[in-house]
């Protein structure tokens, strides 16, 4: 896979980055990831997979921009407001790098299209807030193999973790949590989005060259207020309804 002049100038960092080098950017430009949930997490996530030459990269959400995205989704600009969220990010992304491809799925995640978006790509990227769509995602995963990084904000807290086969998100949240909280009820501080959408562009950069040891089967949370960390390991559920053992999905 050649490089063209813009490439090589744009991608002159990661090319003498021993870990990633020409090998590694040809994986990333070879690419394809689905992002679902252009939002908060979304938003800074597929602006850094974007920049770092992801060849294909598709959006996802039925949403349009509102005043109140822009205290954290930073793909959008307030020129954006009333646009679909996966349309105006895609806009966004194509101008910020050229040379990538950038797909917009204005609509839901449901499974009208879960196998046709999941089948052919290379991972998945789940930003979004609604625990149904999370299953959603995760099942759709899980069916065709796709790694998942799933990341979560609320408040000042944030998690991020990549699941797989076994074990999956639905190891990690079995059922829905009848308490719940969205960033529409309880709030969340701008800067938590850029920090915890970061981290999953950057666990997705690792699976992809094949870097490092990826958050494979193991949650870190940030606690923004102490400034602290701590990584907890997922076990995989003999019991999960997706990919436990009475699954006829594995």
């Amino acid at each position: 896979m050649v490089f063209n002049d813009d490439e090589i100038d744009r991608y002159a960092r990661h090319l003498v980055l021993r870990e990633v080098g020409g090998p590694g950017q040809q994986k990333l430009k070879a690419a394809r990831v689905v992002i679902v949930g252009a939002g908060g997490l979304g938003s800074p996530a597929a602006l850094y997979l974007a920049a770092a030459g992801v060849g294909n990269l598709i959006l996802v959400d039925p949403d349009n921009v509102d005043r109140s995205n822009l205290q954290r989704q930073v793909l959008y600009a307030e020129s954006d407001i009333g646009r679909p969220k996966a349309e105006a990010g895609a806009d966004r992304l194509a101008d910020l790098n050229p040379n990538i491809i950038v797909a917009a799925f204005a609509r839901p995640f449901e499974p009208s299209i879960a196998d046709e978006l999941c089948a052919g790509a290379d991972l998945v990227l789940d930003g979004t807030d609604d625990f149904a769509v999370r299953y959603e995602v995760n099942a759709a995963c899980v069916r065709h193999g796709k790694p998942l990084v799933s990341g979560a904000i609320g408040r000042w807290t944030g998690q991020v973790g990549v699941f797989g086969r076994q074990p999956c998100y639905r190891c990690l949240v079995p059922e829905i949590p009848p308490d719940a909280e969205t960033c529409v009820a309880v709030g969340v501080v701008g800067a938590l989005a850029g920090v915890i959408g970061s981290m999953m562009a950057l666990e997705a950069i690792k699976l992809i060259v094949g870097a490092g040891e990826p958050l494979i089967g193991r949650l870190l949370i940030y606690d923004a207020l102490s400034a602290e960390t701590r990584t907890v390991r997922v076990g995989a559920d003999p019991e999960c309804p997706v990919c436990g053992n009475g699954s006829s999905l594995v």
